[in-house]
């Protein structure tokens, strides 16, 4: 049996496949779909091929150990830490520094210590924004919000606005990447009292190459990395050799999230942007989906230790804090605004109930129109869908409404930091499957009174 048969997975649902070579066709068992047995022997040569490359490539680490550099006997001295007594965050300032509060907690702090460990910073963003410039945006941030409590905005006070230096891991890297796709592309015609729906579908393969240029990573537990993400991009035509005169008058949290440990969501944010620059590659389809998981492989990786520039704002509302991030270059804010429930309830009813006439005359007339509804209960059938129309507008406006209040999401992928130029798509391969038909009754003519 081994020399007569070759076992593969089915393109379709993943099961296994077997069938003999010679055959015009097989059969899958599992979900009935029925491929040309040349298209089964071209993937499984092709997923030969790839394995066999694969494996003679080596995927290189991220340089972790070069990143950041000893500090001298000078700059220690210049430099202190205080670690906060109520959430135990460990902070930087300069020396001249006698006082200062946990831009965390809050907590005032009055214990300076010695600077020491940690590794020196290789480059710095400066600041560019103010605490004016930090204090207008969050007002222009929550203006116009339709459901902010109206409390807020009238008592609304700044507590603490703190500038602080965050230690981020930048990684560049050269990548390799390949994936497959399912595509389709559908046709749909009429044929007698059908509609009839094809779907040709293909696996389409793509292989490409691009480079990645310092990438963020967030080195600071404390420092929500969605947060963080939500305030990119900042503009490294502004970044400067690192010296400890840039921290007179700010905050500087001290990594404790090493090289090492950030590798994964840089590597995550890659993979997510080699796949999209790869899926917009396969063109002429209706629907193009990934199929299978990805082989995204590193030829080299740098990684620079650098502090970029934030300023923490802390309100408060109904004894509960809520911190706002802004960027310190580029003045982008990132927060999540409390919000009035029971005003989200009322645009929900009053969308429902505004929405309701209109979606009953509509279905209505539809109805009569295609004659899909008649006799008794007729009205009351439309009415019931109207209903459920009316409630989903409502639920989609509240929702709209709610999402209004934040802009904290994170990175999807790391496509700014793709270098200008540097994708070039080094394989592709559409094979088709099969073909999927599905046939509808029309809707009934009309009838004559």
């Amino acid at each position: 049996m081994a020399d007569t048969s070759v076992s593969y997975t089915c393109p379709n649902c993943g099961a296994p496949l077997s069938y003999l070579p010679g055959k015009d066709h097989v059969t899958c068992e599992y979900c009935g779909t029925e491929f040309a047995t040349e298209t089964i022997e071209k993937l499984f040569n092709q997923a030969q091929e790839r394995a066999a490359a694969a494996e003679q490539e080596q995927e290189e680490k991220w340089a972790t150990a070069a990143a950041g550099e000893g500090w001298s006997e000078e700059e220690l001295a210049g430099l202190q830490v205080f670690h906060c007594s109520s959430c135990g965050a460990e902070l930087v300032t300069d020396a001249n520094t006698m006082a200062t509060e946990c831009c965390y907690c809050g907590n005032p702090t009055m214990l300076p210590a010695r600077f020491d460990g940690a590794l020196k910073p290789d480059e710095i963003i400066p600041f560019q924004k103010t605490k004016k410039d930090a204090v207008a945006a969050l007002k222009q941030f929550y203006e116009g919000k339709t459901l902010l409590p109206a409390a807020f905005k009238k008592g609304n006070r700044v507590e603490a606005v703190q500038q602080m230096y965050v230690p981020y891991w930048l990684f560049d890297a050269k990548i390799k990447a390949e994936a497959t796709f399912r595509a389709e592309e559908v046709k749909e015609y009429d044929e007698d009292d059908q509609t009839v729906t094809e779907s040709y579908v293909y696996e389409c393969y793509r292989a490409g190459k691009m480079s990645f240029e310092r990438i963020p990573v967030d080195g600071s537990v404390k420092m929500d990395d969605t947060f963080m993400e939500s305030i990119e991009p900042f503009d490294y035509t502004q970044l400067e050799p690192f010296t400890p005169a840039y921290l007179t008058g700010a905050l500087a949290d001290r990594y404790d999230v090493d090289a090492e440990a950030a590798v994964p969501r840089a590597d995550e944010r890659i993979a997510g942007s080699a796949v999209q620059l790869l899926q917009d590659t396969v063109e002429g389809y209706d629907e193009v989906k990934l199929q299978g998981e990805p082989t995204v492989r590193k030829k080299s990786g740098d990684v620079t230790y650098a502090m970029a520039p934030v300023w923490i704002l802390t309100t408060r509302y109904e004894n509960t804090p809520y911190m706002f991030l802004m960027n310190g270059q580029t003045g982008r804010l990132a927060g999540s605004l409390p919000y009035d429930n029971t005003k989200s309830y009322l645009f929900f009813a009053g969308t429902s109930i505004v929405s309701l006439p209109i979606w009953y005359y509509v279905l209505y007339f539809l109805c009569e129109m295609e004659d899909l509804i008649s006799g008794h209960g007729f009205s009351m059938v439309v009415f019931v869908c109207a209903l459920l129309c009316a409630v989903c507008c409502g639920y989609g406006v509240r929702s709209y409404l709610i999402n209004q209040m934040s802009n904290v999401h994170p990175a999807a992928d790391a496509t700014e930091y793709l270098k200008q130029g540097s994708f070039k798509l080094t394989a592709e391969d559409d094979t088709y499957l099969y073909t999927s038909t599905k046939r509808y009754p029309k809707g009934k003519p009309k009838r004559d009174d």
